[in-house]
């Protein structure tokens, strides 16, 4: 199953998709009133909306197959709330987060760690977040093969924590076993073919891949 969340940031910034791919849309906040402005099934709808005008949040009522209101004062922030209930409802989807990047560098970071999170954890590897120039997957210990997106010039390595025994082949910088003592990006590396190989026995990574505009 594939599940796409729409934050609230500009549809300007989204990726290249087609919208036929996904089986589910969960709007988050602003997000909502975009689903329902792309003519897509708006099957859940979370925030507390106080980006949208009264008119805006009753079109979102009327649309929404379920809608989860929350208080604008609250521990997680709403993007936080659609992907706790999203996994809460679909543990074993793939998940796709876009309109999170592009905007406040504190939504981007809190949205950029969120797989960090200890009840997000184990769905690290389900979960992608996309936007027109960057897909960011994150990765826990082990050993992979990362394949070339489509369209896609540059390949990093972003060590969001530690990481033990770091292995990179097949990319244009390589290494052997290094030990990333603190949160360290591997910026600007290449792939060299279609593939490129990662290892690494203690950590999370988030692997970007990426293009100018």
């Amino acid at each position: 199953m594939n599940i796409l969340l729409v934050a609230g940031g500009s549809p300007d910034e989204w990726p290249q998709f087609d919208p036929k791919e996904f089986d589910y849309f969960v709007g988050i906040d602003r997000g909502s009133l975009y689903i329902v402005e792309h003519g897509w099934v708006l099957n859940l709808a979370v925030g507390d909306f106080d980006s949208l005008t009264q008119d805006e949040q009753k079109r979102i009522q009327k649309q929404a197959q379920k809608l989860v209101q929350a208080q604008a004062e609250k521990d997680d922030t709403d993007t936080q709330l659609a992907l706790a209930l999203t996994v809460k409802s679909f543990p074993k989807a793939d998940i796709t987060i876009i309109g999170a990047t592009g905007g406040r560098l504190d939504h981007f970071l809190a949205n950029l760690w969120l797989p960090l999170e200890p009840r997000f954890q184990a769905f690290a590897r389900q979960i992608k977040i996309k936007d027109r120039q960057n897909s960011i997957a994150y990765y826990l210990p082990g050993s992979y093969i990362v394949k070339q997106e489509s369209g896609m010039d540059y390949l990093a390595y972003c060590c969001l924590t530690p990481v033990k025994n770091l292995t990179l082949t097949e990319s244009k910088y390589t290494l052997d076993h290094v030990d990333v003592e603190i949160p360290t990006s591997y910026a600007s590396n290449e792939f060299v073919g279609a593939t490129a190989g990662m290892s690494f026995d203690a950590g999370m990574i988030a692997v970007i891949q990426s293009r100018d505009k």
